[in-house]
C-alpha cells in the first residue's frame, strides 16, 4: 500500500514527486531505530500519527485543526520539536484505480513543503481506503457516533497510514 518514495530531496540525494513502488535501498535509507510522524493531510485537518523504527509500531497523535497554513506549520513544528522524528510520511490519496485525484497534487506540495521547512526526508505512502478502515476502527471500539468519531478520524486515518508504511518497510529489508 505504501509509496514509500521520498516525497522531496533527501539526505541520500534521491528525489521523487511523483509516487513509486517502494526499493528498498530507499526504504533501508532509514535507520534502524527513531521516531516518524505520519500525517494525513485535508483542507480542514491533518491527522497526526507518531511511529517507532525499532519497534515498528504507529499510534494516533492529534488532529491539527488550524485554517491558516502559518497556524498549521506552527503546530507541525511544535510536533516535530516534540517527538524529534528522523523522518516524515505522508498520505497520498489516489483513485482506487491508482490513478490521481484534486488532492493528490496538494499532499505532495504539503509533503514538500514539509521538507522545505523541516529538512527532513518525507516519505509518501497510499493512503486508499485509510479513513474508511479507520471509520470502522473506531465503531468496532464503540465510537458509535459520528460527532465522536470525527474528532479523532483524521489522527486514527494518519495512524493507518504510518502503520502501513512501517509494515511495508520491515517486509522490505533486505
Amino acid at each position: 500500500m505504501p509509496d514509500a518514495a521520498p516525497a522531496a530531496q533527501t539526505p541520500a540525494g534521491s528525489t521523487a514527486t511523483r509516487p513509486s513502488t517502494a526499493s528498498a535501498s530507499t526504504v533501508a535509507a532509514l535507520p534502524a531505530r527513531g521516531t516518524l510522524l505520519g500525517f494525513d493531510f485535508g483542507l480542514a485537518r491533518i491527522g497526526v500519527a507518531t511511529g517507532e523504527l525499532e519497534t515498528g509500531q504507529a499510534s494516533a497523535l492529534t488532529t491539527v485543526h488550524d485554517e491558516s497554513n502559518d497556524a498549521r506549520f506552527k503546530a507541525i513544528a511544535g510536533l516535530i520539536a516534540e517527538w524529534r522524528p528522523v523522518a516524515l510520511v505522508v498520505g497520498l490519496p489516489t483513485h482506487l484505480d491508482g490513478t490521481e485525484h484534486a488532492l493528490t497534487a496538494r499532499c505532495r506540495r504539503f509533503a514538500n513543503q514539509l521538507h522545505g521547512r523541516f529538512g527532513l526526508p518525507v516519505f509518501t505512502a497510499d493512503e486508499r481506503l485509510s479513513s474508511v478502515a479507520a471509520e470502522g476502527e473506531l465503531s468496532a471500539a464503540g465510537r458509535t457516533h459520528w460527532r465522536e468519531r470525527k474528532a479523532v478520524l483524521d489522527a486514527a486515518a494518519a495512524r493507518i497510514i504510518l502503520q502501513t508504511f512501517l509494515d511495508t518497510r520491515r517486509h522490505e529489508k533486505p
